[in-house]
């Protein structure tokens, strides 16, 4: 079944001594606003680790590599495509749906020749690019949960379309302030005949958060289904669970709380880490969760008042075991479990 309901999400992690979200033109330190000491996490690190675990449980995935390799997206889209028009079992399915095909591609049993004469013919570009976004829009809902979730703009030749992601991720920050490690750990670089020195560059304890929003007028574009939104939902969790790199270790996922509008609900409550508090002892370092007070008080109030209007169809929470300190109290919601297995 199709997302037909709007939905805000807020999601927390821990970092302790560890490199969060490298930048390259910092030499990878974590990325900061100097001026305020806050940690930022982008939101592409994010998608990554969601793309980098779907992956590993067996979906096709579109922004990939071939063979190891990073390689434009006219090359990905003409490989997907070819292996598409190749399987006459997919390809009668799409038959069934699509009247586009069967004006194209109707009447004949090699789909890819076909399709390939439309492609060489200058005089049919216009029916080029209509058999285009009908064929990678057909991929996209049957196949590619990537674009499903996270949308994608189609720079390749013969595709007009955009597919604009239902799942959108802000850029994620500290809520409180932190501080980089003061002696930089020394590490080797191993090159193919000889190896240098370099240094890894961390902080010592941020608790951030990113915000985002589901859309359901972009789901029914990109297919996006209920099953998909739990699929985001796990692989937000266990994505960074799976990525334990060298500069990644040491980080966990803390709570993961999205509020699920009625159908007929339109819009958003809007960034809601500006309705968690945190305070702390400004005499003392922050090294840890416990230095910390977080205050889900003001997001309680206002999820109430959002419920009184009937706004709101339920609030889902997941939160990690040793995550104690996170009081929801005040808010109604059902606890999900994001650690089971896909």
């Amino acid at each position: 079944m199709l997302v037909k309901q709007n939905s805000d999400f807020i999601f927390g992690f821990e970092a302790t001594m560890t490199n969060p979200n490298g930048d390259p033109d910092q030499e990878n330190k974590p990325r900061m606003d100097y001026e305020t000491k806050t940690l930022l996490v982008s939101d592409a690190r994010r998608k990554r680790d969601c793309r980098d675990f779907l992956k590993h449980k067996g979906y096709p995935i579109f922004v990939d590599t071939l063979a190891d390799t990073k390689v434009p997206m006219d090359k990905m889209f003409e490989r997907i495509v070819t292996q598409w028009l190749s399987d006459r079992n997919k390809m009668n399915d799409v038959f069934k749906d699509n009247p586009v095909f069967n004006k194209y591609l109707g009447g004949t049993d090699d789909y890819f020749k076909a399709y390939e004469n439309i492609k060489k013919d200058s005089k049919l570009k216009k029916e080029f690019t209509e058999l285009n976004n009908a064929l990678i829009t057909e991929i996209i809902k049957r196949e590619l949960i990537d674009i499903r979730l996270f949308g994608s703009a189609m720079a390749v030749e013969g595709v007009s379309r955009t597919f604009t992601g239902p799942v959108q991720i802000t850029w994620g920050y500290s809520l409180h302030p932190t501080e980089l490690v003061k002696s930089n750990t020394i590490t080797s670089i191993m090159n193919d005949d000889n190896s240098t020195f370099g240094k890894k560059y961390k902080v010592y304890y941020a608790l951030a958060a990113h915000y985002g929003t589901i859309n359901k007028y972009s789901a029914a574009v990109t297919g996006m289904t209920e099953e998909d939104r739990m699929l985001f939902r796990k692989s937000l969790i266990q994505g960074m669970c799976a990525n334990q790199t060298d500069s990644k270790q040491s980080q966990s996922p803390l709570f993961y709380l999205e509020i699920v509008y009625k159908p007929e609900f339109d819009g958003y409550l809007g960034d809601l880490r500006r309705f968690v508090k945190v305070t702390y002892d400004e005499k003392r370092p922050i090294r840890s969760i416990d230095d910390l007070n977080i205050d889900f008080s003001n997001l309680a109030a206002v999820i109430s008042e959002m419920r009184n209007k009937n706004y709101i169809e339920q609030v889902i929470v997941w939160q990690h075991p040793c995550a104690e300190k996170l009081d929801f109290g005040g808010i109604d919601y059902k606890s999900v479990d994001l650690w089971e297995a896909f």
